[in-house]
């Protein structure tokens, strides 16, 4: 599966939600969506929640702008 990007989860996410606003799709099919929609959702979270960290690193640096490497420490 390749590597997937913020701006391509997003759109892939609305569109689910379109088609289950729209109410026609079977259970089954509208299950599925769902599923993916929470996996969706849940990726896009985390790479705000990446971003936000890098910024916030940024931004304390004694008001100096300086890049540093950024490491998760709750990925495995």
């Amino acid at each position: 599966m390749a590597k997937q990007n913020f701006e391509d989860a997003m759109a892939r996410l609305e569109k689910i939600t379109r088609e289950l606003e729209e109410g026609e799709l079977s259970l089954e099919q509208s299950l599925k969506k769902f599923d993916e929609g929470i996996r969706l959702t849940a990726f896009c979270r985390k790479t705000l929640d990446e971003a936000e960290k890098k910024v916030e690193i940024l931004l304390q640096k004694n008001g100096e702008v300086v890049a540093e490497p950024f490491s998760d420490a709750e990925e495995d």
